[in-house]
């Protein structure tokens, strides 16, 4: 069981079994309070990372909730559920010191796993910033993994522009790590201890982006039954990462730009303004400037986001940072799936250092994940596992007939895994360190029963 421990506080019994039973789930520790009240004699017991309260409860509510542990508290994270008349008061109870909030009733179950894994970050951001802070020696490597020189002078960039306000603009191709030097910005920051929220604007529809950004108020479309805080909003006082920035429409670029002007807007559907302190990092793997010349991107816009440029070569311009990586990606997914790898062959990491890499480290990541399920335990990774051709000579040729080799171990150890575990298809998918998704995509793949 997971050490991070969550109070549940609703005098709803549905809402509490609901919530605690999804947590549990996920491997929390987990009690509940049928009141504000309970809720405040537990803590007094007991130490708990996040608290999950109703808004509205008898003897004590929400809000004296949040003014009792950020005073007695304050390293405790809030989450207010509220219904959807009360969100006026959840947002301003945000101001007082809560940290999110959730409408009932849920979407869906990942709704409250991906806050509640959002906490446990921003909880993790505090701490290594508190340490690095004591230590008066931010250690950047422990989050950027890198040895080329080229990469050094990433770092040295970040540490300079961290401390500001500064819009930063990171390019790079796909896959290069553009949110982690974002994140990194974030961590090194003034408001390392505030909220990172990260959007994908490549992601959402141009309409679905706009109010995603703004929020939007009641009644501004169909289906608009109450009003939504957008993700500037979220952000406030914090950092928001606008990633693949070049797909945004011009409707977008121009509300864009004004909040970058004036630190306000307003709602989709609203009139009034709405001011938000928020730092701005964008990235993109476009040519902005030729966007620019084009007239698909704003000028004005451009120069904006083009405070203080930032860009990440491509892995295969880096390659002394190929094998270190491997090795991080190694510990990391041996570690998820309680794997013991002995490292790689000599052939093995020949192999790596010869590929272009045009996925960058997200295809060695992926690659390095795949060899490390492929592989058996106390063994080391060798070619085969990796399933990249030399590119030369008779080995290029055999790529087809390597492939159905792999396909072959591939199949055999999620069959293992699945015996292993009677058949159960959620600990088979945590045994190989991949999600359930992608386990059911692998059985109708392979045709296992």
């Amino acid at each position: 069981m997971s050490d991070y421990r969550i109070l549940v506080a609703d005098d709803e019994e549905s809402i509490v079994v609901l919530l605690s039973g999804i947590l549990k789930k996920e491997g929390y520790h987990v009690e509940t309070a049928g009141d504000g009240q309970e809720a405040m004699d537990k803590l007094k017991n007991s130490r708990f990372d996040l608290v999950i309260s109703d808004l509205k409860m008898p003897r004590a509510d929400g809000l004296t909730l949040v003014d009792f542990i950020k005073q007695a508290y304050p390293e405790t994270l809030v989450v207010l559920l509220t219904a959807h008349g009360t969100i006026d008061i959840a947002v301003e109870a945000m101001k007082k010191g809560a940290w999110d909030f959730l409408t009932k009733p849920l979407e869906s179950p990942d709704q409250l796993r991906v806050l509640v894994n959002k906490a446990r970050s921003r909880q993790q951001l505090v701490k290594e910033n508190s340490v690095n802070k004591k230590t008066g020696c931010p250690n950047t490597k422990e989050n950027l993994v890198y040895q080329d020189p080229k990469m050094q002078e990433i770092i040295n960039l970040i540490k300079l522009v961290a401390p500001t306000d500064s819009t930063v603009l990171i390019t790079g191709e796909s896959g290069t790590g553009k949110e982690m030097a974002a994140t990194q910005i974030h961590r090194l920051s003034q408001r390392a201890d505030q909220p990172f929220i990260a959007v994908n604007c490549s992601a959402l529809a141009e309409n679905l982006l706009e109010s995603e950004l703004f929020g939007y108020e009641k009644g501004a479309f169909t289906g608009a039954s109450a009003k939504k805080v957008g993700f500037f909003e979220m952000a406030h006082t914090g950092t928001l990462f606008l990633d693949e920035i070049g797909e945004i429409s011009p409707v977008v670029q121009v509300k864009l730009l004004r909040v970058l002007q004036e630190r306000s807007f307003t709602r989709v559907g609203g009139t009034s303004l709405v001011s938000v302190d928020v730092r701005v990092i964008a990235a993109t793997n476009k040519d902005l400037a030729a966007a620019v010349a084009t007239q698909s991107f704003r000028e004005d816009l451009y120069y904006r986001l083009n405070v203080f440029p930032v860009h990440i070569p491509p892995l295969r311009e880096r390659r002394e940072d190929i094998l270190i990586l491997a090795a991080h990606f190694i510990n990391k997914y041996a570690g998820k799936m309680n794997k013991s790898i002995e490292g790689m062959s000599p052939e093995a990491e020949q192999r790596l250092r010869d590929y272009d890499w045009p996925g960058n480290a997200r295809e060695l990541s992926n690659l390095i994940e795949r060899a490390v399920i492929l592989c058996p335990a106390e063994e080391r990774i060798i070619p085969l596992h990796l399933g990249i051709p030399s590119g030369t000579g008779l080995e290029a040729n055999m790529a087809g007939e390597q492939k159905d080799v792999l396909r072959n171990i591939e199949r055999e150890a999620i069959s293992k895994a699945l015996n292993l575990y009677n058949g159960n298809r959620k600990m088979t998918a945590e045994h190989l360190g991949i999600s359930l998704r992608s386990l059911y995509y692998k059985l109708k793949e392979y045709n296992i029963e």
